[in-house]
């Protein structure tokens, strides 16, 4: 067992920063009836929906437009396909073992197959042939008879494949969302979203999205829309899986088709969901998110992608509980060998005690290809700063999964260290390369030095940015049903961030697995509240401000609206004290308005402006004439703010 680790240079992380938002000095309009509750309003607001038209465009998304106008190649590939269809020919279904790339392919095997052709997956795996087309699939299909090539969720950057495959005869139809290379590989048609138009709905599609695109097209083509019969199910699946952008067409899309996965006629997604216990249970995005697309992912991480293409396009019943019960097993496996590595990794960081490398390369030999990138993703959540994770390839060579927190762009890193690498590629959230050993320690220098001037303008630790205060009171069945209509989140329109101010901590334990549960108080209201994998104090002081989304939790046929906790922090209660411009001001609760005294004892107080604007008069200070001066406006409003007087 070989480890690699780079000596320190930065210290841990602090406790999480609280960035409170900006007073809202303008009622946000809204076209929906029943009105939204404040709260959701000063959410949308922050977030650009601050009309009418906007915040109903945002509920009820306009219908997708004709793609043929967005796609410029789609008529040549329908084209194509509509002559394989008619001839009943092989066509190879090229996709990525991610829940994307299987759902693609699921999707387009099971619409060729109705409307005629012979189709067949062919998905790399991930131990024995890493991401995308290859040369020897090409060469393989091309011995078994295969004419045409349809690649999902890849294909842009299979330049050497897509050559040897112009070279044998084959017609290659590209479907792929990840960046275009500099030199486009040949092929007869390419489907990609940046080669709509700038302001297109369908520039957030994922793979399973552009091959939805196709399917809907070739089957109107055919004059069959029964062939599209379950293809929305696997859209929702698999743009959700791939934390797609939920906006534009995958908005309005999602809304159509979430719907109806409870009563999908795919006895795969049946017998999914009654492995993953959702039988009693709706189905949106976040049981998709977080139940039924691990199950799918954690297959394509440790077994065949094969295993969920039969999964999602067999029609006996039987044979799909059977294939739902192996990718559980898989997603058991998925479990232990991340809790495993995890727990590694983190004491590989935490063992050169306080200082810590600015950017954390761990590597460990036996470390499994497949789970690495997602042990990765909690690193970042522990330690808030960019993280590789490496196995071995062999032959000398180490393969990475690497993630980021928001605001360093991973694939620009790599692209900076493009020199000491193999290969490599990714987005800004997320990447992966291959290195040889020798050069891991140079590699390594190199990517700390960017993540340190990366850290040294951002600051260290987490950054917690609530969007609207919300009273516990507040909080009821009719505010939850309001919450709904916001749905669904996800990238591009997460579920709201809320916090409230001064709760009561009524009661406190921890739970097994590192867990901590609370009762908060506060007014009238009264609620659970958990902190999953709570990385913070234990003991919690008497009175919080707490910031969390808000959750219905089922447990046995039973319902319940609990706080998922994103942070918390002692309050200050009815007192605050405020710094700006290195000034102090201690501010203080007065009835509905507010006092607030500088370092010389002069004070000024405020009081709320009638109306729902949310700002705040100022009724008296040292120095009349500055009453309306735009400094002493905005430290009243961010008074009110941190001291819970406006949401």
């Amino acid at each position: 067992m070989t480890s690699y680790r780079i000596p320190a240079l930065a210290p841990l992380p602090t406790e999480p920063r609280w960035q409170l938002p900006a007073p809202l000095v303008h009622e946000p309009r809204s076209l929906a009836q029943p009105e939204l509750p404040p709260p959701l309003l000063a959410v949308l607001q922050r977030r650009g929906f601050d009309t009418a038209e906007a915040i109903g465009g945002l509920l009820d998304p306009p219908p997708a437009p004709e793609p043929a106008d967005h796609f410029a190649d789609l008529a040549k590939a329908v084209a194509r396909l509509r002559q394989a269809c008619k001839a009943a020919e092989a066509v190879a279904i090229c996709g990525d073992y991610d829940a994307d790339g299987m759902t693609s392919t699921a999707l387009l095997v099971g619409v060729l197959q109705r409307l005629g052709a012979r189709p067949q997956a062919a998905i790399p795996s991930r131990q024995e042939d890493g991401y995308g087309l290859n040369v020897a699939m090409v060469e393989r299909l091309h011995g078994e008879g295969v004419g045409l090539l349809v690649t999902v969720d890849n294909g842009v950057a299979a330049r050497d494949a897509l050559l040897r495959a112009q070279a044998l005869g084959l017609d290659v139809i590209l479907t792929d969302h990840h960046s275009l290379p500099d030199e486009l590989p040949p092929f007869l048609a390419l489907l990609h979203p940046a080669c709509t138009p700038e302001d297109s709905p369908y520039r957030g599609l994922a793979g399973v999205g552009l091959a939805y695109v196709l399917g809907q097209a070739l089957a109107l083509a055919l004059g069959d829309q029964q062939a599209l019969a379950n293809a929305r199910d696997l859209f929702c699946i698999g743009t959700i899986a791939d934390m797609a952008p939920l906006v534009g067409v995958n908005r309005r899309w999602l809304m159509d088709g979430l719907p109806g996965l409870k009563g999908s006629a795919l006895p795969g997604l049946q017998a999914l969901q009654q492995v993953a216990g959702l039988d009693d249970s709706p189905i949106d995005a976040g049981s998709v998110g977080f139940q039924l697309a691990p199950r799918i992912n954690a297959v394509g991480r440790l077994g065949d992608p094969q295993l969920v293409v039969d999964l999602l396009t067999t029609a006996d019943q039987a044979e799909a509980l059977e294939l739902a019960r192996a990718c559980e097993g898989y997603n058991r496996q998925r479990r232990e060998l991340c809790e495993a590595i995890e727990a590694e990794a983190v004491a590989l960081v935490e063992a050169d005690g306080d200082q810590q490398s600015p950017f954390l390369l761990l590597a460990q030999t036996h470390w499994h290809h497949g789970v690495i990138g997602i042990v990765a993703s909690r690193l970042v959540e522990r330690f808030n700063r960019p993280v590789a994770l490496l196995a071995s390839e062999g032959d000398g060579r180490l393969r990475a999964s690497v993630r980021a927190p928001a605001g360093f762009a991973a694939d620009q890193a790599l692209k900076r260290c493009h020199d000491l690498l193999i290969r490599y590629g990714g987005h800004p959230a997320a990447g992966g390369f291959t290195v040889l050993a020798e050069r891991v320690a140079e590699l390594h220098g190199r990517l700390n030095g960017l993540a340190a001037a990366w850290l040294e303008q951002r600051g260290e630790g987490s950054i917690v940015e609530p969007e609207a205060l919300l009273p516990l009171e507040q909080i009821d069945r009719s505010f939850w049903q309001q919450l709904q209509r916001l749905e669904p989140f996800g990238i591009a329109m997460p579920a709201p961030l809320f916090w409230s101010h001064a709760c009561e901590v009524v009661d406190q334990r921890e739970l097994r697995g590192g867990h901590l549960q609370l009762t908060l108080a506060q007014g009238q209201g009264r609620i659970r509240a958990m902190a999953w994998r709570w990385r913070g104090p234990k003991q919690q002081p008497a009175v919080v401000d707490v910031a969390y989304r808000l959750r219905n939790n089922r447990w046995q046929g039973e319902e319940r609206l609990q706080l998922e906790v994103v942070a918390l922090r002692a309050s200050g209660g009815e007192e605050i004290c405020l710094q700006r411009r290195q000034r102090l001001y201690w501010c203080r609760r007065q009835g509905d308005g507010l006092v607030i005294r500088n370092g010389a004892g002069e004070e000024l107080r405020a009081t709320p402006a009638p109306g729902p604007s949310q700002a705040f008069n100022l009724a008296a200070c040292a120095n009349h004439s500055q009453a309306s001066h735009p400094y002493l406006r905005s430290l009243v409003q961010d008074a009110a703010m941190a001291l819970g007087l406006v949401a």
